[in-house]
Order: C-alpha cells, then sequence, then structure tokens
C-alpha cells in the first residue's frame, strides 16, 4: 500500500486573514472550494493542500505543520513584516536540524505553529544566519540522534 498525505487543515479565526497570510508567506493558491456549511477556503501549496476553517478553536503549544521551501529568505521576511516568529515551542525562532536543515517558527494569525523547512544554512543571508540556533545548543544529542534526518533535500521533492 502506498500512501501519502494530500492535505492539511487548521483553525483560522479570521478566514480571510488566514488566507492573505498564506498567501503572503508561501504564495499558496486560493482553490475552488466546496461548502461545508462553514467558512472555508482550501489552498493549493505546490502538490499539497491547505484546507483552513474558520472556528473560534484555540490551537495547542507544539501541534504543528512543517512546509518545505526552496528558498527561506522570502519567507522570512514576510513573517518579520507580520510580527509572526515563534521563539517559545522550540527556544528559538530559527533551528538548525542534523542534516544541514533549518526550521523556521511561525505563529498564524489564529495561532497555528507552522514549521517551514529549508535545506542548507549556507545558502542563508548573513542577518538570517546570524539569528539561527543549534538544536543541539538547546538539547543534547548522541551521535545516533544527530544522525536524524528530516525529510528534506536540496531540491523540493527529492528527500
Amino acid at each position: 500500500m502506498s500512501s501519502q498525505i494530500n492535505h492539511v487543515s487548521v483553525n483560522a479565526h479570521d478566514l480571510e486573514e488566514s488566507v492573505d497570510f498564506y498567501v503572503d508567506l508561501l504564495g499558496a493558491e486560493p482553490i475552488a472550494t466546496p461548502n461545508f456549511g462553514l467558512p472555508v477556503q482550501w489552498l493549493a501549496l505546490g502538490r499539497t493542500q491547505l484546507h483552513l476553517f474558520e472556528r473560534d478553536l484555540q490551537p495547542t503549544s507544539h501541534h504543528h505543520l512543517g512546509i518545505t521551501v526552496d528558498d527561506l529568505e522570502p519567507v522570512y521576511r514576510a513573517a518579520e513584516r507580520r510580527g509572526a516568529f515563534d521563539r517559545k515551542a522550540f527556544n528559538n525562532h530559527l533551528v538548525e536540524l542534523p542534516g544541514d536543515v533549518v526550521q523556521l517558527y511561525l505563529r498564524d494569525p489564529a495561532g497555528n505553529l507552522i514549521e517551514i523547512d529549508h535545506y542548507g544554512a549556507d545558502r542563508l543571508p548573513e542577518d538570517i544566519r546570524a539569528q539561527l540556533k543549534g538544536l543541539w545548543d538547546f538539547n543534547p544529542q548522541s551521535e545516533e540522534q544527530m544522525r536524524g534526518r528530516l525529510f528534506v533535500s536540496d531540491q523540493l521533492g527529492t528527500p
């Protein structure tokens, strides 16, 4: 059996505001959406969909969605303009994992945690790279743990 995730659904307190956030940050594209009897908007995000639904719900502290980008800088700059960085969940808004993967942690307008994944710390501009902290700076890592790899590569779609 072959499986893959085809969409992720997250809450929005203000659907229009959340749609604007994902369009601005990630270039998500609003697509035709069926009527579910509540405010919902589907967004195309590469070959996956992000479904936003408007409800008065509070997100949890660490549940998140991870999105790979081939260029972190424009996402970083848009998040910076919006004041969207999350420095609490994982101790810093920019974290380097073993295997040269950079994670940028953000909160969307409804407070959902988003992890933006990017391959190659050396590909980041100096001002962004200066804010990067290694996961090992916060949590000791064994040799085995340092071999752990997130499925992110230097080219989207090929881990």
